[in-house]
């Protein structure tokens, strides 16, 4: 009996922004389809609009379970989670074995291909770049949706993950942001509309 995809439907109870007033809370479930679905788009900008030759199909995968780990290890706050260099590692070293114990929840003859969504190889340092941002605007997407119902909780958080952004200097993100991400800004009617 193998118990991963079991142990995959476990992310629906993992809730995400544990020291935030949330007026809607997000589980790792729903967080990692979003950033699946946004990996995906970033990776077909970079393919499209900045010259990139990335496997579109495979970063949406590796957005789907970039945070997998986290059935085992719970979602870490991020303010503690970089509190400083020690914790970082000791935390990606907690990451790396809660990873591992999944993937070894698999027969043998499947690991192989969850591996490369798991664990991050040199070779696919610019895909990992883009689910790393796709995470981002994960989070600056449900910071905007926290501040429309008029949680000021989320105002800083709002404007690191903008920075954060910003700094990772990639024209797929600015294109995202400039072409899709007002669209979040508005109603379900006005959607429609256009």
């Amino acid at each position: 009996m193998y118990s991963f995809f079991a142990m995959m439907a476990r992310m629906k109870y993992i809730e995400r922004w544990a020291l935030m007033r949330n007026s809607m809370q997000e589980n790792i479930s729903e967080h990692s389809l979003e950033v699946a679905m946004l990996a995906h788009g970033l990776a077909i900008i970079s393919n499209e609009k900045c010259g990139g030759s990335l496997d579109v199909s495979k970063i949406a995968l590796m957005g789907l379970y970039h945070d997998a780990n986290e059935i085992i290890t719970g979602d870490m706050p991020t303010p503690v989670k970089y509190y400083d260099d020690d914790i970082r590692d000791a935390y990606k070293r907690v990451e790396n074995v809660a990873s591992h114990t999944l993937i070894n929840k698999l027969p043998d003859y499947m690991q192989k291909y969850y591996q490369p969504l798991f664990f991050q190889q040199e070779e696919e340092k610019e895909a990992w770049r883009i689910v790393k941002a796709a995470d981002k605007l994960s989070a600056l997407i449900k910071c905007m949706e926290e501040l429309r119902t008029g949680n000021q909780e989320f105002a800083t958080a709002e404007e690191t993950t903008k920075k954060a952004l910003r700094e990772m200097n990639m024209p797929e993100v600015e294109i995202f942001m400039k072409e899709f991400l007002p669209a979040y800004e508005r109603t379900l009617d006005e959607l429609q509309s256009k």
